[in-house]
């Protein structure tokens, strides 16, 4: 017992402090910087090369000046605590259902849908909606909230022979969620100055992408070390403290929640502002073909990532004879490689068509899936997985990037809301849908084969696409 405590506090220990480096590795790379600006500017040998370089400079210095309001620093360490948070409760339902109903891909479809489904039915609900509340206190809600539920799993419900109790847990869990994400990002003006809010949102995503890249790879570890039910127990802890730091932010409050009040302004929301939302959306994707073309490709994406993901998750658990820790490490290589492919498509994008570039980036990615799935099949190496896995992320990354930048484009700014909240519940709708039909298949036909049609099915596409583009002058 004594060693099984060790090693958590261990594990714990490690956790927190890479969540530190994190804040130390930004005042570091500010100091370097700012250390050689010093050296150009008394005639060092590194020369200035212009103004562009100036207010980089003056962009990193602040970090270290924002990270130093108390207010911000408790919400930025905090919802990097989150991001753990949520890989850990993704890790944990993989493994449970892994020791429950080992390589069922119906199994793992079901307990993820529950996951999913909050995004297109709570989400309009929650981003209208949380303006309305006081967002410090809407937020530490929901991290206490969603700290007790996930306590309920491994206290109460981890043996249950029925899985409905654990469903209808997890689906409040992220409807809460969704509640959690619009308020983390609307109070950040109201934590720092406004000369400050650029250089706050960049840390905030940055590293926010960065804790939820280690995040898999770290959760998918733990649970593998520690088992599922103690996976539960750290994804509670991690809310619980996550709560106690937004608990912690000195802010006035604005609002105060009144229940009965509350639910009849939801049905408001919903009646007069979200299915009419939907439904001007809908309308304006049948006018404007470039649009309708660009949610095509978009729906045609995560209907293909629907019909991988749980098929990709029984796969790889059973080629390398892991539960969650090959997997996470995966997911965490593919999450560098969908972080690089954007750095690079970002300062190289512009030289080429958006639809080129996606048509292109289609087919390159039904050639990894392929490849990906034969080498793996072939040779369960995780080294060679982890290469792919990365080459994977590199290749799919341009394509959501140029799709949003077309929406952007051709979209009237006073309809970008509402093409935005209608695309996510085509992405979702289409993501859901694929997920479920292909795992009804992987019952009846190999994994492997699933993952090759998958891969198939996207290169060409991909050709087609970029074959027919040459005759399409708004394409371009």
């Amino acid at each position: 017992m004594n060693q099984y405590c060790t090693r958590c506090s261990s594990i714990i220990g490690q956790c927190f402090r890479l969540q530190i480096l994190l804040c130390s590795f930004v005042c570091r790379c500010s100091s370097m910087v700012e250390q050689r600006f010093r050296k150009a500017r008394v005639g060092g040998s590194i020369p200035l090369i212009g103004s562009i370089n100036k207010h980089r400079l003056i962009y990193m210095s602040h970090f270290r000046g924002v990270l130093k309001n108390r207010n911000f620093f408790l919400l930025w360490l905090g919802q990097i605590i989150s991001q753990l948070g949520d890989r850990l409760d993704q890790m944990a339902l993989i493994a449970f259902v892994y020791i429950r109903a080992p390589g069922s891909t119906m199994e793992i479809a079901k307990i993820l849908s529950f996951t999913i489904i909050p995004v297109f039915l709570i989400g309009p609900i929650a981003g209208v909606y949380v303006d309305r509340w006081d967002r410090r206190r809407t937020m530490y809600a929901c991290d206490f909230l969603r700290s007790a539920l996930v306590l309920s799993i491994p206290l109460f419900l981890f043996y249950s022979k029925s899985l409905i109790p654990i469903y209808l847990v997890i689906f409040i869990v992220f409807s809460i969620g969704r509640f959690f994400v619009p308020a983390k990002l609307s109070i950040i003006p109201d934590l720092v100055e406004k000369k400050d809010l650029l250089i706050a949102n960049s840390l905030v995503n940055t590293t926010g992408m960065i804790a939820a890249i280690l995040g898999f790879g770290i959760s998918g570890v733990l649970v593998e070390w520690l088992g599922p039910k103690s996976g539960f127990y750290l994804d509670s802890l991690s809310f619980l403290f996550s709560g106690a730091l937004i608990f912690f932010i000195i802010k006035k409050s604005s609002a105060c929640m009144n229940l009965k009040k509350v639910s009849k302004e939801i049905v408001e929301v919903i009646r007069k502002s979200v299915f009419q939302e939907i439904r001007e959306g809908t309308l304006y994707f049948i006018h404007k073909k470039d649009i309708r073309f660009t949610a095509g490709i978009i729906f045609i994406l995560w209907s293909a990532l629907g019909a991988v993901y749980v098929v990709l998750i029984v796969f790889v658990q059973k080629t390398l004879h892991s539960a969650t820790k090959d997997l996470g490490l995966l997911i965490m290589f593919l999450g560098t490689g969908l972080f690089l492919g954007s750095l690079v498509y970002g300062k190289f994008g512009q030289r080429i068509s958006h639809y080129k570039i996606i048509f292109a980036s289609l087919f390159l990615s039904g050639i990894m899936l392929i490849v990906f799935a034969l080498s793996l099949h072939s040779y369960p190496i995780f080294t060679t997985a982890a290469v792919l896995s990365l080459s994977l992320g590199l290749v799919i990354s341009p394509i959501m990037i140029a799709s949003n930048t077309i929406i952007h484009k051709v979209s009237d700014n006073a309809m970008m809301g509402k093409i935005f909240s209608s695309l996510e519940i085509v992405m979702h709708l289409g993501f859901l849908l694929f997920m479920f039909i292909s795992s009804l298949l992987a019952e009846r036909f190999s994994n492997l084969l699933i993952l090759i049609i998958v891969g198939c099915v996207f290169s060409f596409l991909g050709v087609i696409n970029l074959i027919y583009h040459r005759r399409i002058s708004w394409l371009d």
